[in-house]
């Protein structure tokens, strides 16, 4: 009984295409330099003291999403379906494409979706349904 693909795993190839493929193997960490090994031990969020180009800090106020996103996430905590450690945690391991390419709480809404699934509270079927659901609810609202 095959199944149709949702709009959701249709995403969710996309973006794990965004995902570097290309790596050289590592050979016996005896052999490494002190260099690389100063790389493998960089942990993915920890940005301080990295060279960077200056960024203007500009006041921005939550989008009604954001703010969304927030309160479910908390709401997960409060419900005993992970902690915040957990949630820092899933997103160092999103790695660093999708780290550094999505917006703060897409990567905190990304890793919510991740963390349901994975402990079997939601499936993708179920997610693809409702994401759907959700769209064309949306949609009808703007015409």
């Amino acid at each position: 009984m095959g199944s149709t693909p949702t709009q959701y795993d249709t995403l969710q190839r996309q973006v794990s295409n965004l995902n570097p493929v290309d790596r050289l193997p590592l050979d016996s960490p005896y052999t490494i330099s002190n260099e690389l090994y100063s790389v493998l031990r960089h942990v993915l969020h920890d940005v301080g003291g990295q060279p960077d180009t200056p960024v203007p800090f500009r006041e921005k106020g939550e989008e009604p999403w954001e703010m969304n996103t927030y309160v479910t996430c908390e709401c997960l905590g409060w419900r005993g379906v992970w902690n915040s450690e957990e949630r820092r945690r899933r997103e160092n391991d999103l790695g660093m494409t999708q780290y550094f390419g999505l917006p703060y709480y897409a990567r905190w809404i990304t890793v919510a979706t991740k963390s349901l699934i994975d402990q079997g509270l939601i499936t993708t079927d179920e997610l693809g349904k409702k994401l759907d659901e959700v769209r064309d609810r949306l949609t009808k609202r703007k015409k």
